[in-house]
């Protein structure tokens, strides 16, 4: 105990050092965050420019998440190989490098080689800043730290559309990944100067079968989820193909990490505690709501009421404002540990389904951004009421040494209940398209006055098929809204899995270990 006491005090800072560290920090996150929406509202006109399909501009999505998932969990293991100055550092400096790559990039193929990279240095940046704040803060400081670090992971992803539309419509697509050089820079030269190595590198010798197993587990069912729906699903030969290999792998990596190695590249051994547990089941949820609503929305503003990619943009980012404001204020409730971090999850888990709700009744062809705004606002207040409670109560609860491996696998759940939600929900849009245009056009024949009357007119049939197509798409974007609300109260008896008061979820953990 006194180890880790002294441990805690090499690498806490203060004054000035510390709010050094902490912007570096800061912009390191923002970097990947932003990253995973900011290509979304440019991809039409990537893919118009370099003349690719669409199957193939998705590809800059895919490659992308493909190989941060995979990268995420090793993070704790790459931090005490290389010591985590030297990884943080790094991996920032690699995914900069990428980001001009791809923004240089002449054709589809390039552009997705270079978000494979982007990825991977990626994927460890928001594990390795959570573990970083937790660690550099003082203890009682924590929810301060958490509170930084939730700013930056979830206000990035709202604020990336904003942004990527605003840069696409005024610029050019490129810009999309030149912003990135700046803030990078600064971000690996603050890390490189002024972070502390909690513990100094060790050598570890590679567990190749682990990763190997990892790689096709977890990059077979990113594959799974992101083209399932242009795929039909397991009617494809490919999906269920990768379906098999994901299960396999999945399934004989947890075996070996946990029998067959004793120096696991991914140590599950950390979900011995409680918390972990918790915090992770809890990430998944988080990240289905959080990610599935940027992923529709977006999508029906554009596609239905003509919104541009800016004002598509704003709406999220007027969520992303609620987040910031109210984050603060629940971090310091979160953190004196006399509130019960379960009623905290249960008021926001309440608000966010509430608002999709109110979401899916204004969802209509005549909305206006008035509208849609509260209860994106609403949604956003519910958010911050999420992200910090989970990250003070689980990191509160485990020894320093475990940190990285807490802020790994939520990191890895908050990206694949996002997957997950986003996979559901583009397949329930597609599903629910065609039965609301079935149903439409079921009542739209001759014996319909007002049918009948528009058929004198040239072109009526055409113009009637567009009304019937445009209704049937606000309808189904309203049955997704509805569906993440019915998601979010489903998901809300999962809030009892996590321990209560800190000092009572600290106490516990002592015991389990």
């Amino acid at each position: 105990m006194a180890d880790q006491f002294k441990r805690d005090r090499d690498v806490v800072e203060k004054g000035g050092s510390l709010v050094l560290i902490t912007v570096g920090i800061m912009l390191a996150t923002l970097l990947q965050t932003l990253d995973t929406t900011i290509v979304n509202v440019a991809l039409p006109t990537i893919q118009g420019n370099l003349g690719a399909t669409q199957d193939e501009g998705a590809w800059v999505v895919t490659g992308y998440i493909i190989s941060a998932v995979i990268v995420i969990p090793l993070t704790p293991w790459l931090q005490v190989r290389f010591g985590r100055r030297q990884y943080y550092g790094t991996a920032i400096v690699g995914f900069t490098l990428a980001s001009v790559f791809c923004g240089f990039s002449t054709s589809i193929g390039q552009l997705v080689f270079w978000r494979v990279i982007q990825g991977m240095f990626g994927g460890g940046l928001v594990a390795t800043a959570q573990a970083t704040l937790r660690d550099t803060f003082p203890r009682e400081r924590l929810g301060a730290s958490q509170a930084l670090f939730a700013m930056g992971a979830i206000v990035g992803p709202s604020v990336g559309p904003t942004l990527g539309g605003w840069l696409t419509d005024n610029f050019s697509w490129n810009d999309v990944f030149f912003i990135n050089v700046v803030p990078g820079a600064i971000a690996a030269i603050i890390i490189f100067v002024r972070l502390r190595n909690p513990t100094d590198p060790r050598p570890m010798p590679v567990d190749a079968i682990g990763l190997g197993l990892l790689a096709v587990g977890l990059g077979s069912l990113q594959f799974i989820l992101d083209e399932g729906q242009r795929n039909d699903w397991f009617s494809d030969g490919r999906i269920v193909g990768f379906a098999l290999a994901s299960v396999a792998g999945l399934c004989a990596f947890v075996i070996w990490e946990l029998y067959g190695t004793k120096r696991p590249i991914v140590d599950l051994r950390a979900f011995k505690y409680r918390a972990i547990v918790a915090g992770s089941v809890l990430s998944l949820a988080l990240g289905a709501t959080l990610f599935g609503a940027i992923v529709i929305l977006p999508q029906y503003t554009q596609g239905i009421l003509g919104f541009t990619a800016t004002l598509s943009g704003e709406l999220i980012f007027a969520r992303a404002i609620f987040i910031a404001i109210f984050t603060p204020f629940v971090a310091r409730l979160a953190g004196t540990g006399r509130v019960d971090t379960r009623i905290l999850l249960f008021i926001g888990f309440s608000m966010i389904g509430v608002a999709q709700f109110w979401l899916a009744a204004v969802t209509t062809t005549q909305s206006d951004f008035g509208a849609l705004l509260l209860p994106a606002a609403l949604g956003g207040i519910g958010i911050s009421l999420l992200f910090t409670p989970i990250a003070i109560a689980v990191l509160g609860a485990v020894p320093p040494e475990v940190a990285p491996k807490a802020a790994a696998f939520q990191s890895l759940s908050l990206q694949l209940g996002g997957s997950l939600s986003t996979a559901a929900l583009i397949t329930l849009l597609a599903r629910r398209n065609a039965f609301h245009q079935d149903m439409l056009a079921a009542s739209a024949t001759a014996a319909n006055p007002a049918l009948a009357a528009l058929l004198k007119y040239p072109h009526a049939i055409a113009l009637e098929y567009a009304q019937i197509q445009q209704q049937a798409s606000a309808l189904s974007y309203a049955d997704a809204q509805f569906a993440l609300g019915v998601l979010t109260f489903t998901l809300m008896p999962l809030i009892f899995v996590m321990p209560g008061r800190r000092k009572d979820v600290a106490h516990v953990e002592v015991t389990i270990e």
